[in-house]
């Protein structure tokens, strides 16, 4: 009988550690002034932002070192690369060995039961952003969620610097030419400036480096009406805590963007179409909540959010009230706006096994339920979503997949 009861209570135990090894909605981001930052590079941010771990890794001699050496490179940068803007970047950016090295460092710190442990238990897993990792061991998803905010921030230098083409080249390239005067003294006071102030962690160079550099290109789309919930959506947020969700088929009706391509037109023709067509589901009572979805993106360097213009012809056109429209104001294409669609309804705490609706124009209705899916498994790493039933031309049923809050280490302008 005792080994029946401990069977029993090592199945209970596996059980509570895996469901502690998954996204909870309950969870809180850390966050910092600078959205950019924590919406990028998550694990540093709480390298930064817990005050016992930033002590923790600040008196660390390996560490320490090298910071120094990042220093001493910096430095000589400024004071040697001249016009070669090659030269700042190389000397901010993290080697391959660099990374190891780091790595390295954090598995021999790490502890299931010191600050590094609770960090990863407390932080890293229930806030889903290296959910990916989820299924490693804790001191493996801690080295790899190094590596990848590491590569993020050489991502970021590489295109907003050293002008390497991004995924999408014809709406998120670097906005200056190289060999610009202009740029080549704005980099060199960059790379000065990253080492400014109380940064004094071995990773803070290289991360302020790039942040400057995306505000430099003015390529802090990831921003964009941060913090959502104490503005843009805080109506909707506080009709989210009132709905009775057994009311309705759909916890939400997502409308995807569509961009104009000439810069003075706010809204599409095709962004005001899949408008109507939400209003008209959500006249019916299909859900409670219509999603617009589509940051600025079309055409390059556009000054308007797909969004907000949706919103706004929501509310003034169609009479659609603020409480019922949630905006989704960081998409660049398709595939983020079903995946920051599926973000929205778990940080916003809406039902996870209830079905969204996607309304949109035929063409990407079927292209959404056919195609869809693999090309965000080839360009985000998974499935951020799962198709269910097709209701009619112009829309169909899906459910979120957590894996959705995977921060993406590509896309600075929307990670």
């Amino acid at each position: 009988m005792k080994y029946f009861y401990a069977f029993l209570m090592l199945g209970l135990f596996c059980k509570d550690l895996a469901a502690q090894d998954v996204p909870q909605q309950s969870y809180q981001l850390i966050k910092t002034r600078n959205e950019v930052q924590y919406k990028n590079y998550y694990l540093l941010t709480l390298f930064q932002q817990l005050p016992e771990l930033r002590k923790m890794l600040s008196t660390d001699t390996a560490f320490n070192n090298i910071y120094k050496s990042k220093t001493a490179q910096v430095n000589e940068a400024v004071k040697t690369c001249k016009t070669d803007i090659s030269c700042y970047a190389k000397a901010l950016k993290f080697t391959d060995e660099e990374i190891a090295h780091i790595g390295n460092r954090l598995a021999l710190l790490y502890t299931e039961n010191n600050l590094l442990g609770d960090m990863v238990k407390n932080h890293l897993i229930p806030s889903g952003c290296y959910a990916m990792f989820a299924k490693e061991q804790h001191k493996t998803l801690l080295v790899k969620a190094w590596e990848q905010d590491a590569n993020a921030v050489n991502y970021a230098i590489g295109v907003y610097v050293e002008g390497n083409k991004p995924n999408y080249p014809k709406i998120d390239s670097i906005s200056f030419t190289l060999t610009d005067k202009t740029f080549v003294e704005l980099t060199s006071a960059n790379a000065l400036l990253s080492l400014q102030g109380n940064n004094k962690l071995f990773f803070e160079p290289a991360m302020l480096f790039a942040l400057e550099a995306l505000e430099l290109n003015e390529r802090n789309d990831a921003a964009d009406y941060e913090p959502m919930a104490k503005g843009v959506n805080l109506a909707a947020i506080n009709q989210i805590k009132k709905t009775d969700w057994k009311k309705y088929p759909y916890s939400v009706i997502l409308v995807p963007g569509a961009g104009p391509e000439e810069k003075e037109v706010a809204l599409s023709a095709g962004g005001m179409i899949r408008c109507r067509l939400a209003a008209l589901q959500y006249h019916k009572g299909m859900a409670p909540f219509i999603v617009v979805s589509g940051g600025r993106v079309h055409p390059y360097k556009t000054k308007f959010s797909e969004a907000y213009e949706m919103k706004k012809f929501l509310m003034e056109t169609l009479q659609i009230p603020e409480s019922a429209v949630i905006m989704e104001p960081h998409a660049r294409h398709t595939t983020t706006n079903m995946r920051n669609c599926a973000r929205l309804m778990f940080r916003y705490g809406m039902p996870i096994d209830k079905a969204g609706m996607v309304c949109t124009v035929k063409s990407q209705s079927y292209y959404i339920t056919d195609i869809l899916l693999e090309r965000c498994k080839k360009e985000l790493g998974y499935y951020p979503y799962k198709n269910g039933k097709r209701l009619s031309d112009t829309e169909s049923e899906f459910y979120l997949n957590t894996t959705s809050l995977q921060i993406d280490f590509d896309e600075p302008l929307d990670p």
